[in-house]
Order: C-alpha cells, then sequence, then structure tokens
C-alpha cells in the first residue's frame, strides 16, 4: 500500500456560530432525556435504558462542550486584540533606542 500523501493544502477551518451550535445541541440532549422521563418504566421493562442515560450523558458533556468553546472563542478574541510582534508598533525599545542615535 502506497503512502498517502496530500495533493494541496488542506483549507482553513470553518468558523462560525459555535457556541449557539453547542448550545443548541445540548438543550436538544437534555429535551430528549427530559421526553423520556415518563416512559421510564417502558424503557425499563425493554432492556433499553441506555437511551435514557444516553440523552443525560450528551446534555452533561454537551455543558462541558460550552464551557470550552466559550474558553476558546475568548482566547481568540484575545489573541486577535494583541499586536503581533513583527507589527511596528510594537517594535522594541532596544531597537527604537538604537535607530535613533
Amino acid at each position: 500500500m502506497a503512502k498517502w500523501t496530500p495533493r494541496h493544502e488542506a483549507p482553513e477551518p470553518l468558523e462560525g456560530p459555535v457556541v449557539a451550535t453547542i448550545t443548541g445541541g445540548t438543550i436538544i440532549w437534555f429535551a430528549l432525556f427530559l421526553v423520556q422521563i415518563p416512559f421510564y418504566s417502558w424503557f425499563d421493562d425493554r432492556d433499553l435504558m441506555w437511551w435514557v442515560w444516553t440523552c443525560l450523558a450528551g446534555g452533561g458533556l454537551g455543558l462541558i462542550g460550552i464551557w470550552y468553546v466559550r474558553g476558546r472563542d475568548a482566547a481568540l478574541r484575545r489573541a486577535s486584540e494583541t499586536p503581533s510582534p513583527e507589527s511596528p508598533s510594537a517594535e522594541s525599545p532596544s531597537a527604537a533606542e538604537t535607530r535613533d542615535s
């Protein structure tokens, strides 16, 4: 089997409303859990309790996801606000003193 080598560069990742997407998914998982609660005995009789607990786990993991993507967005925002070291406005004092002398 030949080694796979890419023929072109990978595209940039798509950025979108990540926090809203994760929040929406988390709400859906919790809603599915709540809808299944009245049918708890039906699921228990048929050995399908994993459906109920999967929805609860999806909601719990969604809460962790919301925390994670909010932190990621905040970090991206902070990184875009700080000037890069290559920009002329972020020139080091020693370089400015050398140029002025």
